[in-house]
């Protein structure tokens, strides 16, 4: 559904299920490939776990106790909502045995506020048994799998330290398709290596994919991370130098958006951490709806919208 110039996720699944809704996010104690050994013990170089959950996540133990600490914790902020998703955000959330995963799904389905699961994921982590078990969930509630795609560019996968390549992000998201479910995207804007025309001509690949919706982060150097060791070292790999301004993101995103296909819904277009976690951000502290804001206002000024420059992207 358009609001204004773009694709907005939210107002279209607000149209979809009949209300506003809220995600809340979910810990489920779940770990990842690139960190257990499996793959690899260092994790991608950009992350930090324990800046993407919230603090009621990590001082829950139940799925069904941070549901209700979610739900207080967006009241408390004036964010009400008729309907709330649980969001299963933190770790790699479906690496587990199936019978695990539907045990967790079925914890948070089982909550009285909860009208359905978003799937926070890695390409290389779904298999034929987790979409039938998805998709079985999906003839009776809302369900979405996001992957955590990053780049489409497979010399910046390998750089830093995702072990899938963009190949395998391409296969996870048709299977997830050929299922009817919903299925996003997260991609990050400015990891090593990557030049300003490179982010910009990689909107083709996104559009390729089929994807529902996309999340498109700026990357932010969090402290004690081996990219913050790079940032240092190697400062002129990062197009997000000390100079890069919140102006030069919002126009960023602007070329973007131009590019992007107007059937993909955009969810968001910003990152945010606890400051104490985060070395460095080319916006500061700007919340996510002022960025919006300024993205539109420049769409409008430019009397541009979403995907009009789509069918010229290379």
């Amino acid at each position: 559904m358009r609001q204004g110039a773009i694709n907005d996720y939210g107002l279209g699944l607000r149209e979809r299920l009949g209300g506003r809704v809220q995600k809340v996010a979910i810990d489920a104690g779940l770990s990842c490939p690139n960190r257990d050994g499996r793959l690899s013990t260092g994790g991608c170089t950009f992350c930090r776990g324990d800046a993407f959950s919230p603090d009621y996540c990590r001082t829950s133990p139940s799925i069904a106790e941070q549901i209700d600490r979610g739900i207080r914790f967006h009241a408390a902020r004036r964010r009400t909502a008729s309907q709330y998703l649980a969001y299963f955000q933190a770790g790699t959330n479906t690496y587990a045995p199936v019978s695990k995963l539907e045990q967790i799904y079925n914890e948070a389905l089982a909550h009285p506020a909860i009208s359905g699961i978003i799937v926070g994921t890695r390409p290389d982590c779904i298999s034929s048994e987790i979409l039938d078990l998805l998709e079985h969930i999906s003839t009776t509630h809302y369900v979405a799998v996001e992957y955590g795609i990053e780049s489409v560019y497979d010399t910046t996968l390998s750089h830093v330290n995702r072990h899938h390549t963009f190949a395998d992000a391409r296969e996870a998201v048709r299977q997830t398709k050929a299922r009817n479910i919903d299925c996003g995207a997260h991609f990050i804007l400015g990891l090593p290596n990557e030049s300003r025309d490179e982010i910009i001509a990689s909107t083709s690949e996104i559009n390729s994919l089929g994807v529902d919706f996309v999340k498109l982060h700026q990357l932010q150097i969090y402290r004690h991370t081996p990219i913050e060791r790079e940032w240092d070292e190697h400062p002129e790999r990062f197009l997000f130098a000390a100079d890069f301004s919140a102006d030069d993101y919002i126009s960023l995103l602007v070329d973007i958006i131009r590019r992007l296909s107007p059937t993909i819904a955009i969810e968001r277009m910003v990152s945010l951490a606890p400051r104490h976690l985060t070395r460095f951000s080319p916006l500061g502290g700007m919340r996510p709806d002022e960025v919006r804001r300024r993205v539109i206002e420049q769409l409008d000024c430019l009397g541009a919208v979403q995907g009009d420059l789509c069918n010229n992207n290379k």
